[in-house]
């Protein structure tokens, strides 16, 4: 089976699919993947269904967030697809009145079951962030900051401030967790 137009617009519809998260439409957002599917963002990693439970006790926090997402670059093989997407996400806690900007690159493998595309697995590789402070200056404590890859310190700071801590190191442009995230992305397509 190759790749036809229909396969890559119903790609490029699976990752603009995302907006659903943004706008609370938690069950369009649970049709984003196949039921077995896994995610590995800075505040979740776990299966698919319980990020979106997660996701809502998010959106009833004080921590805001909103994603712009680009067309990806889609690899096929057959059944399987991999599709990596710029995106960037704006979040900010409205109680602390900081706020952050920050780019990365969703990773992901998706497979056609059943004559529908849907995600199995994404990843994310962070390459840059900063800083917003939409209620006016605030402090920021340096240590917290330094707990995190500059990539996206800014992104975690805010996260662990609004409840939502970063439990381990994620890829970042060019690090080698990218190499391998991408390493077994290939083997995985290949198989």
């Amino acid at each position: 089976m190759s790749e036809s137009l229909e396969d890559r617009i119903a790609i490029s519809d699976l990752m603009i699919g995302w907006i659903h998260r943004d706008l609370a439409q938690w069950d369009n957002l649970r049709q984003l993947f196949h039921d077995d599917g896994v995610i590995e963002v800075t505040w979740f990693e776990g299966r698919f269904d319980d990020f979106v439970d997660a996701s809502m006790r998010m959106g009833a926090s004080s921590f805001k967030n909103k994603h712009v997402i680009t067309s990806p670059v889609i690899t096929f093989n057959g059944g399987k697809a991999i599709a990596e997407t710029n995106a960037m996400i704006v979040g900010e806690n409205i109680d602390l009145g900081i706020g952050c900007v920050n780019h990365n690159r969703f990773y992901d493998r998706i497979e056609k079951r059943q004559g529908v595309w849907k995600i199995v697995n994404r990843q994310s590789i962070y390459d840059m962030g900063s800083f917003t402070f939409p209620s006016g200056n605030r402090d920021i404590d340096p240590e917290v900051v330094n707990r995190y890859p500059r990539e996206y310190a800014p992104l975690g700071y805010v996260l662990e401030k609004s409840g939502f801590p970063v439990r381990r190191v994620f890829a970042t442009k060019g690090s080698d967790l990218e190499k391998s995230m991408k390493a077994e992305g290939m083997e995985w397509l290949a198989a």
